[in-house]
């Protein structure tokens, strides 16, 4: 059973960069078509997507993100990588990362288990 595990720095200064990574172990999300995201969650509040990477390489970001955010991949470690620029205390939230992926027509649906992060000086 794949498992997808989120990692970070936990707490960041405003105005910084931060950088998470999210890898996937008991199996392969890289071996067929994935289409990898970066899901976040303020405390209280919905999720909010903002980025995806898929197995072409192609990024695909939120709009309200895009400036900040980046999204890239290594697929012999089946890890996924966001970078986030510029912090505010707003982006404190949990970063959670989904893969859903298809081989020979079967989809399936993976979720990482969160990783907080805390903008504060």
């Amino acid at each position: 059973q794949v498992q997808l595990q989120e990692a970070g720095p936990g707490l960041v200064k405003p105005s910084q960069t931060v950088s998470l990574t999210c890898t996937a172990s008991g199996g392969s999300i890289t071996t067929g078509y994935y289409y990898w995201s970066w899901i976040r969650q303020p405390p209280g509040e919905g999720l909010e997507w903002m980025g995806a990477i898929d197995t072409f390489g192609h990024t695909f970001y939120s709009p309200s993100l895009q400036s900040r955010t980046s999204i890239s991949r290594d697929d012999p470690t089946n890890t996924v990588y966001l970078q986030m620029n510029n912090l505010k205390p707003e982006d404190s939230a949990t970063y959670y990362c989904n893969a859903v992926t298809s081989t020979d027509g079967h989809y399936k649906n993976y979720w990482g288990q969160g990783t907080h992060v805390t903008v504060s000086s």
